[in-house]
């Protein structure tokens, strides 16, 4: 099966369970059906959570070869749409699980904390476990170091005006800053609880459908 028909319109209702029947069979054409009727909600649903149009892209895709490779079972699905979010969600936890051995996961969590919304629980669950750990990992850098991270960071002071104030070298303040940033990267990802990601996640597939 070739996946050419990502671009597609979405196709009009049909009757899903003779759509199913027809994939099991092995029509193509039923399956494109399929394809173009949920590509695009999956498709908004995976950016939200990895941050890449070229990578949701590319789960989509795997989470349609799943369906077109396990064909021969597919009648037995009760719920498609649950069914094909479900396997949005494991493509998602997999490349979060991935990402979390790179920086890749603290910019996903940094992007979430952004666009964080008062009146959203599960944002509020992921904000307070980054910042909780943002906290310590911020008190456990030497005393001179985190008194110029917190007068960049929480200040928003510049490194000319941190020379001024603490009379050392502007080349001082940035170098302390960059250690300060390459430390605390480390402990959030050696610390961050990824099971509260996952859960989000989760909970969103079952908003979702």
């Amino acid at each position: 099966m070739v996946f050419s028909i990502f671009f597609l319109k979405p196709s009009a209702s049909y009757n899903e369970p003779e759509l199913l029947q027809q994939i099991a069979e092995g029509n193509e054409h039923a399956f494109q059906t399929l394809f173009k009727g949920h590509r695009g909600r999956l498709y908004h649903y995976i950016l939200g959570i990895v941050k890449s149009k070229e990578i949701a892209e590319e789960l989509v895709l795997d989470v349609f070869l799943k369906i077109w490779l396990g064909r021969d079972i597919i009648v037995q699905i009760e719920n498609v749409e649950a069914f094909l979010f479900r396997i949005a969600c494991n493509k998602s936890i997999d490349f979060i699980r991935k990402a979390s051995k790179s920086p890749q996961i603290i910019d996903i969590l940094e992007s979430v904390n952004q666009i964080a919304d008062d009146r959203n629980p599960e944002r509020q669950l992921i904000q307070r476990e980054y910042e909780n750990i943002l906290r310590e990992a911020i008190d456990l850098l030497p005393p001179k170091r985190r008194e110029i991270y917190r007068m960049s960071r929480e200040e928003g002071l510049s490194h000319v005006e941190i020379a001024e104030k603490l009379a050392i070298a502007k080349s001082t303040v940035a170098n302390q800053i960059v250690d300060a940033q390459g430390f605390i990267k480390s402990f959030l990802l050696n610390n961050l609880d990824l099971a509260v990601i996952l859960s989000v996640l989760l909970s969103q597939v079952e908003n979702s459908n």
